[in-house]
């Protein structure tokens, strides 16, 4: 192989996929002989669903939404907490043609109001806990015209729209490339971006990744860190566990130490999902259980580059391997990763199978080993397009190849190395963050005159934003009060971790601020 050029993968370029083809159809339909198995199950209320129970549900929430009058095509938001509910109305959805747009629940109304207006939804399905957020905003966005709540029953639940519908199987004529579901990913000016994907893509991401990388089977219990509505999480707690007929465990909450290893204690998973900050802080756990008191035969990470030491210990701990990889919002899953007997941490490993990747330099020329450049993509679980932004949709998807904004080297054994964002956006626990929507929050803080926000690596080796704060002359601020003024703004994890007060920022002649010489400063 020629490592000075594309990366080319020797597995087939895609599953056989039939032009006619229904995402959610397929996923239920092989579970004909375990109708009795459990699918989901919620870790913090037991709340389970079977397999049989999961088909019936969403083929009644299918004929509910053609009997609400919503058609094929039509966008509908889901924002709801990781419960059974979810891939229910997901599913369901999906076999009535209509576009599930999965929203992260962490966001701000100011997210959602902009999230509901660009994809123009005419439903909503949001759980009873988020509804305070949403309620002021429902009657302003034009054509949203149905509300349904998971999580309670009575009139306008989801439960209801549930028992509403007949349970007479019917699938919508819809075909492999029909547009299936959106995610939203977050652009370099913080404003999101909707992501289009396929009907093929769910499967594609199951039959290229879950299947040879992971090895899933249906023995195991999975359970997910990471949310439903990111793409890592819907690969992980959803396609992947029911494409073979696994049981997924689901946590509405926030994942904290104590709840992960409440629920790798109690279900005993086999394949856990995590982010290197999660991997970092059940490390640095003081009541962390034993090895022998988990079941854990496989674990991957994704979000950000694993640190090599936090890989190491976890081994030490636990006996299994971290797969580090990275996929993306664009991509849906995984592209790239380390392989169970083969990981090299600090490495992001080698290309997933199915997948060709190549770096490109500056000079838009492949670079060779151990030059750095920008990882780019071709695969067939590439996303159509981000919706409504052509500008950004030409800059991201050319051609066969998908740019990752992520800069990398490659060696002469084909593993890859992670170097950095080829722009200035952040990533926090796996969440892309805009350092210019953190400046514009503290921006409004009145002792504020200027602001850079840049990204730093805590003792673990992960990044985190940093402000550097030049206040107004005669003004006092602490660095309390900053962090306390920006999470009363904008989704929690996106506050600077430190602030530094500095008399003056780096600028060019121009006035630009020299973000560099921040960073090399830190």
């Amino acid at each position: 192989m020629n490592l000075s050029s594309a990366d080319h993968s020797t597995s087939p370029p895609q599953v056989a996929i039939p032009r006619q083809y229904n995402a959610a159809h397929d996923l239920l339909a092989r579970h004909a002989g375990r109708a009795s198995k459990t699918a989901f199950v919620d870790a913090t209320s037991g709340a389970s669903l079977t397999y049989g129970e999961l088909t019936e549900q969403a083929h009644r929430l299918a004929n509910a939404l053609r009997a609400q009058g919503l058609a094929p095509e039509t966008r509908v938001m889901v924002a709801m907490l990781d419960t059974p509910e979810w891939p229910v109305v997901f599913l369901g959805c999906i076999l009535a043609g209509v576009v599930p747009v999965a929203a992260n629940t962490l966001l701000t109304a100011k997210d959602f109001d902009f999230m509901l207006r660009d994809s123009r939804a005419q439903a909503l399905f949001v759980s009873q806990a988020l509804l305070p957020t949403f309620e002021p905003l429902v009657a302003g966005i034009p054509g949203l015209s149905r509300v349904f709540v998971a999580g309670t029953q009575g009139a306008g639940s989801v439960s209801a729209l549930v028992e509403a519908g007949s349970a007479s199987p019917q699938v919508a004529d819809t075909c492999a490339d029909d547009p299936c579901f959106w995610l939203y990913s977050s652009g370099s000016t913080g404003t999101p971006k909707g992501t289009v994907h396929l009907h093929s893509h769910l499967i594609q991401t199951a039959e290229l990744y879950g299947r040879p990388i992971l090895g899933i089977r249906e023995n195991d219990v999975v359970y997910s860190a990471a949310k439903l509505f990111f793409a890592y999480g819907l690969g992980n707690g959803l396609t992947f566990p029911m494409s073979v007929g696994a049981t997924a465990v689901l946590l509405p909450s926030r994942p904290t130490p104590a709840d992960v290893f409440g629920v790798l204690k109690k279900y005993q998973p086999t394949i856990f999902y995590g982010v290197p900050t999660l991997y970092a802080a059940l490390l640095a756990d003081p009541d962390r259980p034993a090895r022998e008191a988990l079941s854990l035969r496989m674990c991957t990470s994704a979000g950000e580059a694993l640190p090599a030491e936090i890989g190491k210990k976890w081994t030490a701990a636990y006996g299994c391997e971290i797969l580090d990889g990275i996929g993306s919002t664009e991509m849906l899953h995984i592209f790239l990763s380390n392989r169970p007997g083969a990981v090299r941490y600090g490495t992001t490993g080698q290309a997933v199978p199915g997948y060709d990747l190549r770096i490109v330099g500056d000079d838009g020329q492949e670079c060779g080993v151990g030059e750095i450049g920008e990882l780019q993509i071709s695969g067939p679980s590439a996303a159509l397009m981000y919706w409504n932004n052509r500008a950004k949709t030409k800059a991201t998807f050319c051609g066969e190849w998908t740019r990752s904004g992520d800069k990398y080297t490659r060696d002469a054994d084909g593993y890859y190395t992670y170097g950095g964002r080829s722009d200035d956006m952040l990533k926090v626990g796996g969440i892309y963050v805009s350092p210019f929507e953190v400046e514009a929050s503290l921006m409004t803080h009145p002792a504020v005159l200027e602001v850079a926000v840049i990204g730093l690596a805590d003792s673990d080796g992960l990044i985190k934003p940093k402000a550097c704060v030049v206040l107004k002359p005669g003004q006092n601020a602490t660095a309390e009060d900053l962090k306390a003024h920006v999470k009363s703004q904008l989704a929690p994890y996106k506050y600077p971790r430190w602030i530094e007060f500095v008399p003056e920022l780096p600028k060019t002649a121009t006035g630009k601020i020299q973000r560099f010489k921040l960073r090399a400063a830190a």
